[in-house]
């Protein structure tokens, strides 16, 4: 083109902002990012949220970190005397403060944390960041697992010994049922909430539980509106009915679930051979032969009964003989389907309020409708009973008979690749436990996570051990965590902490170094599969710069590859040579990097799609589950064992009107919180045509209760619970239920273009939600902080004192 004409260029590329990964064209004018449109042929890029095609605003704002800054100041002075220095600096800097504190205390000492991928570009460095901690000997990674994954990736493990639905992910383009439980697409994902639109085109039913009328809920043929906290009452309710009525896959359940196992009444532990006969095998387990009469065996090595699986009780009460004389027992199903049957509609409907008949119709429309594909999020999985909800949850799953079958929930294949995460030993040989191993063993710290409690405790109480580190990867903990003032204590304590990110926010603003970070556009990224579907996941694309990043920021990966280096882990790293480690990635796939680079629109690898893989054979053994016997855990030794309930049960929320009557009475509404379309968590309130549409944070109240209170639309009210207060304006919601409230998290960014103001995040005259929630009712198993179930009262701001 001649000079001086202007110059235009399309690059196929997908946006990273969130867990949706929506493959996008960007278009780069004169070297200018200036747009992100949809791509509809790419797997996940059907629509486009407002949020990606703000991103010019967000790779052009004027606020972005562009230098490392070094504090100058004490964390007390208002004026942290922020000092700009070079990356040889800062790295050195880092590198010398780390290791130090690795030899005075352990590598233990130092905690990383990293932004959720579910809302953010950190998906590109998660790998990454991972393998650093692993390397450098730290076993604490502070990934807000308790709020964002809990549920989907680790509770479930005890029913299904994987992640479900956190891997084995809805097969929307096949169900006959899509059911959506404390998670709305159209804000989290918007790849799911295009292919739901398609299902429901083709005929699939839709099912959503939520206590707001989200847009997929108007489109459902059934919303069950549950009383915040109270969904495993629902779960319950809705798997008793199928089973009374016999709605369920009887032959999937008997073959592979433990439900045909015998379990003692007397200690509620699984029959073995061992309690059968002196000197037997406690390795095998025991089951009831209907057709004979008598016990029969089963062995977990094998994965196999001593007879046909048709002959196996499914119910009932036996009597096994002993070497120490009569048991009598039960079998698990049995015990599973009386605990279901506890929670009949009537019931349900007097604890959550969804309508006996909805319950009932609902659960006909699970059965009749299967496959059933499943997907559940964080609206059960910030409460304080979020492990039995998640496992009371994945039963319905497992009556339809729908796990890793066609238009279930299945594993879809994955392109080769190591993971890169977990495949260097860790350092030292033997590290030292997670910080929430000793109250928590089967929680988030048995895979590595810790919670922000823990994190806490570990700073400010030096228990187990003292944390006097952080490295932290876009983590805005004390606006997406409870606990907040407490959290700021502890931050303000670290001998020393390393932040990086793309805006200075109120918890970088407590770290001793703050490091510049190149956001999703400004830098490359290997993506190997999208996790939505078969075609999505067989894509492999390397994401390609549209921009040039502010400044000296860098990429999250350059940063943890550098800092490797400088922390004598270079080794592990490739000696920092990006490249090079892609290539290690891309190995056992046989693509090129070069030719990726050359072809941003990506390259698809060859996948099959396989069911039931749990059925085929290995040595002639059946795969069978990742679980202590190999089948699907209706009932878990392994929570009996730690004292927790084997089966699911409801748990009332702990800081609720039912268990709480005496917080109820100054307290009397329902408090939840919903993530906001317009924005990924605590970010992205400074960019102007997104602030144009949400201006203020707002809290939402049915007509009645805001009647009963004085407040009309538009009020700037006061949110206060038992642990705090803050400022929001009111919104009425007629299909909100009249004691329940709906507030909003992360908002502290001013936007000056709009007039838009920012907001004290550790006032009573800010905005910050989580000043309202504290850690001190969380589920006992993994530390979730029920940041959508709690109470609270609201007030006009005048009568609480004023703006």
């Amino acid at each position: 083109m001649a000079p001086g004409h202007p110059t235009s260029e399309r690059v196929p590329t997908y946006c990273a902002l969130c867990v949706s990964r929506c493959g996008a064209i960007a278009t780069i004018e004169d070297g200018r990012f200036v747009r992100l449109d949809p791509d509809p042929s790419h797997p996940t890029g059907q629509a486009l949220c407002a949020k990606g095609r703000a991103a010019p605003e967000l790779v052009h704002h004027r606020d972005r970190l562009k230098y490392p800054l070094k504090r100058t100041r004490p964390k007390g002075d208002p004026d942290p005397g922020w000092q700009r220095i070079g990356w040889d600096e800062a790295l050195e800097l880092t590198a010398s403060r780390l290791g130090a504190l690795a030899a005075e205390s352990g590598p233990e000492s130092v905690a990383f944390s990293l932004v959720s991928p579910s809302t953010s570009a950190s998906d590109d460095s998660m790998a990454w960041v991972e393998r650093l901690m692993r390397a450098f000997g730290s076993p604490n990674l502070v990934g807000a697992m308790e709020l964002c994954g809990w549920g989907r990736y680790f509770a479930t493990g005890f029913t299904f010994g994987a992640p479900v639905p956190g891997k084995y992910l809805p097969d929307l383009e096949n169900a006959g049922c899509i059911l959506f439980w404390g998670y709305n697409p159209n804000h989290a994902r918007l790849a799911h909430a295009t292919a739901t639109l398609a299902a429901q085109k083709r005929g699939a039913r839709l099912v959503v539980v939520d206590p707001r009328r989200t847009e997929p809920a108007r489109r459902a043929d059934a919303w069950l509106q549950v009383r915040p906290g109270t969904d495993a009452a629902l779960a319950l309710g809705l798997a008793g009915v199928m089973i009374e009525r016999g709605w369920f896959d009887e032959p999937f359940v008997r073959e592979w679930t433990n439900g045909p196992l015998l379990v003692r009444s007397d200690t509620g532990r699984l029959l073995t051979d061992a309690d059968v006969s002196e000197g037997g095998d406690a390795g095998r387990h025991v089951a009831w032969d209907r057709a004979a009469g008598r016990p029969t065996g089963y062995d977990p090595r094998r994965g196999r009964y001593d007879v046909d699986p048709t002959d196996l009780a499914l119910s009932g009460e036996h009597t096994a003989r002993t070497w120490k004389g009569d048991v009598r027992c039960r079998t698990a199903f049995d015990l599973a389907a009386a605990r279901c049957r506890a929670y009949p509609p009537e019931r349900v409907e007097a604890i959550t309020g969804v309508p006996r008949a909805e319950v009932e119709r609902s659960a006909r429309l699970l059965w009749e409708s299967r496959p059933l594909a499943y997907y559940a999020w964080s609206g059960v999985e910030m409460q304080t009973s979020s492990t039995q909800i998640a496992r009371a949850i994945a039963q319905l799953s497992v009556l339809t008979g729908s796990l890793d079958a066609r238009g279930g929930n299945v594993l879809f294949p994955a392109v080769a690749s190591p993971a890169v995460g977990s495949e260097v030993p860790a350092r030292p040989a033997r590290p030292a436990v997670g910080l929430g191993v000793a109250d928590r063993p089967l929680g988030p710290a048995r895979w590595g996570f810790a919670t922000t409690d823990e994190l806490y405790r570990g700073i400010l109480e030096r228990e187990p051990y003292a944390v006097r580190g952080l490295v932290g990867f876009g983590s805005n903990l004390l606006l997406s965590h409870g606990d907040v003032l407490r959290g700021r204590g502890a931050l303000a304590a670290l001998d020393f902490y390393v932040h990086a990110d793309l805006f200075m926010n109120p918890t970088a603003e407590l770290a001793d170094l703050v490091l510049p970070v190149a956001s999703g556009f400004e830098r490359e990224a290997l993506k190997l599969g999208f996790e939505v579907s078969p075609e999505a996941q067989s894509l492999v694309q390397l994401r390609r710069p549209v921009a040039a990043p502010p400044g000296e920021a860098r990429s999250d990966t350059r940063i943890v590859f550098d800092l490797a280096v400088a922390l004598g882990l270079g080794e592990h790293f490739w000696n920092g040579d990006l490249d090079a480690a892609h290539r290690h990635q891309l190995a056992p796939s046989g693509l090129s990097l070069e030719w990726l680079r050359a072809h941003p629109e990506g390259a698809r690898v060859a996948l099959e799609t396989r069911y039931r893989k749990f059925a085929e054979t290995a040595g002639g053994v059946p795969l069978g589950f990742g679980t202590p016997t190999r089948k699907i855990e209706l009932y878990s030794e392994t929570l009996l064992a730690h004292g927790q309930p084997p089966l699911p049960e409801y748990q009332e929320p702990q800081v609720g009107p039912v268990s709480r009557p005496d917080l109820a009475e100054r307290y009397p509404l329902v408090l939840t919180c919903a993530k906001h379309t317009l924005f990924c968590e605590s970010q992205h309130r400074a960019l102007p045509s997104l602030r144009r549409k949400a201006m203020d944070p707002e809290v939402e109240l049915h007509p009645v209760a805001a009647a009963e209170r004085g407040i009309a639309a538009g009020d700037w009210v006061r949110i206060e619970t038992p642990e705090g207060r803050v400022r929001a304006r009111a919104r009425l919601n007629d299909t909100l239920q009249p004691d329940v409230v709906c507030g909003q998290h992360g908002w502290w960014q001013p936007c000056p273009e709009v007039g838009a103001p920012g907001y004290e995040p550790f006032g009573p005259d800010g905005a910050n939600f989580n000043l309202l929630i504290g850690n001190a009712a969380i589920d006992p198993i993994s530390g979730s902080v029920p940041h959508r179930a709690y109470l609270c009262e609201i007030r006009r701001a005048e009568e609480a004192g004023g703006r």
